[in-house]
């Protein structure tokens, strides 16, 4: 039986209805070529029945983009039909769907509700900080449509949380994001932090990148505020999956797993890739119209792209927090330098923040496993 693993479907590629600066993405199109990239009813079916065939007893589908919704409600529907129609009894399915939001509305709510997607709405604060990077092609914020957004899915039900991309706007402020996160009830949130080389000088960080130091301070700030009386109220990811992590069970943010294993890539075309901060000609692995996923999960290619991960620099062997942050991801460690075994570029952050934060977890640990034991 192959390995469980999950997989991040990109099905309108990298095309997207706004243009944020700072996307990482939206230059796939030099390897995909003009035009629309929308996934076929083929490819969808062949995708659907060869994944769930595996018989993983969970099975996530990721939707991801560029933008998601670009392929219209119906292109979910039919794939919650094929994955109905192809599931076993036994089988969990679980739909994540990460979206800027922008074309979300009452019918698309309704469907993300009833199904019981777990939608990720990017959302990068206030609408000072929000509307800088993320507008539209005419040149517009996009605030205002993703607060409506918000409203629908509330409105429905839906499962929702906030993915907020820290830059050189917001990660300044912690606290504001913090009361403004509090005061809207956005209690699920998900922090990325920004670097990307400089097109011009590609030894340099561009210039909405966010700095080491500036990470550091953001986490414990915020660490700061959410311990105090949120830590029953307010789900952080990165601290979540750092209390996973002492607690003795897997990291939740592949981040700080020990190898990149966890998933693959599936364009809108069917390629398959290693990760998608890594889409290019050498992590492709194939393609699930001729070779079944499992071969594709299972390429020498993905094996070595995996095993990179625990081939971490000689200071980070050493150092007190490896077996925490395992040397971080490796697309940090080479986006300025090139090589996957230099330290990643956020680790004088991820230090500042355990030398602040640790004991404080590992106390909030120790109470979580001795409430574990009661029950």
């Amino acid at each position: 039986m192959a390995r469980p693993f999950t997989i991040l479907i990109k099905p309108s590629g990298p095309d997207c209805n706004i243009d944020c600066t700072y996307c990482f993405y939206s230059c796939k199109h030099t390897l995909f070529g003009s035009g629309a990239h929308r996934m076929s009813r083929e490819t969808l079916d062949k995708l659907i029945r060869g994944y769930l065939n595996l018989r993983f007893p969970v099975n996530v589908f990721s939707w991801q983009g560029g933008e998601p919704t670009l392929m219209g409600l119906d292109f979910y529907k039919n794939a919650v039909h094929l994955q109905q129609l192809h599931s076993a009894p036994d089988q969990v399915v679980s739909n994540t769907f990460q979206t800027n939001g922008i074309l979300l509305n009452r019918d698309w709510c309704q469907f993300l509700a009833e199904q019981k997607f777990l939608c990720g709405i990017s959302l990068d604060g206030p609408r000072e900080y929000h509307d800088f990077y993320r507008k539209d092609r005419q040149g517009n914020g996009t605030y205002d449509r993703v607060l409506t957004a918000i409203g629908h899915c509330r409105r429905n039900k839906v499962e929702f949380n906030i993915l907020t991309l820290l830059n050189d706007r917001n990660v300044n402020n912690p606290d504001e994001l913090f009361d403004y996160f509090t005061s809207e009830d956005f209690l699920y949130l998900q922090f990325v932090p920004c670097i990307e080389k400089n097109p011009d000088v590609p030894s340099q960080p561009a210039p909405f990148s966010i700095t080491p130091r500036q990470y550091g301070r953001f986490l414990c700030r915020f660490f700061d505020q959410w311990y105090d009386g949120w830590t029953r109220k307010m789900s952080v990811r990165i601290f979540d999956s750092m209390l996973s992590c002492l607690l003795g069970r897997p990291h939740t943010e592949c981040t700080f797993a020990r190898q990149c294993n966890d998933y693959i890539v599936i364009e809108h075309n069917g390629d398959a890739y290693c990760c998608d901060f890594y889409v290019s000609p050498q992590t492709h692995l194939g393609n699930i119209l001729q070779t079944p996923i499992e071969q594709l999960a299972a390429h020498p290619i993905k094996q070595t792209f995996s095993e990179k991960k625990s081939q971490i620099a000689n200071q980070c062997l050493v150092c007190r927090y490896l077996d925490i942050c395992r040397g971080g991801c490796p697309k940090d460690r080479a986006v300025l330098n090139g090589t996957h075994k230099a330290p990643s570029y956020f680790c004088e952050g991820y230090k500042m923040f355990l030398d602040h934060a640790l004991g404080r977890l590992q106390s909030l640990a120790a109470k979580i496993q001795k409430q574990i034991s009661r029950t």
